[in-house]
């Protein structure tokens, strides 16, 4: 029983902590839950179905983890705050991604 209060502890300090996270972050946060979501839903597709067309499997999951990806890093970077934060790390995160849908649209052929 001490296990599950402290589990309870626990979760009640982070909703706490997470409830004074800016908007702009939470969002961020949601957009990283889908992409990975996502990834984990066209995994769980492939080993029941079947990978018929790799390519597509390939670049679709590399796709959602490398969004993942990117957006923790742009979180990590706003959340730090400081004088570099907003625009640029903006303009780096949609050049990063539209690199990576580029790279995946090439890849399905």
């Amino acid at each position: 029983m001490s296990q599950i209060s402290n589990l309870k502890e626990i979760i009640t300090s982070f909703e706490s902590a997470y409830r004074s996270t800016p908007t702009k972050l939470k969002l961020l946060d949601a957009f990283s839950v889908c992409a990975l979501l996502t990834a984990v839903l066209q995994f769980v597709y492939a080993k029941l179905v079947g990978t018929f067309p790799f390519n597509s499997f390939l670049a679709g999951f590399f796709c959602c983890v490398g969004a993942f990806v990117l957006t923790v890093s742009l979180r990590m970077k706003v959340s730090e705050g400081g004088s570099a934060s907003g625009p640029r790390e903006f303009g780096g995160y949609s050049l990063a991604m539209l690199t990576l849908f580029i790279a995946a649209w090439n890849y399905v052929g």
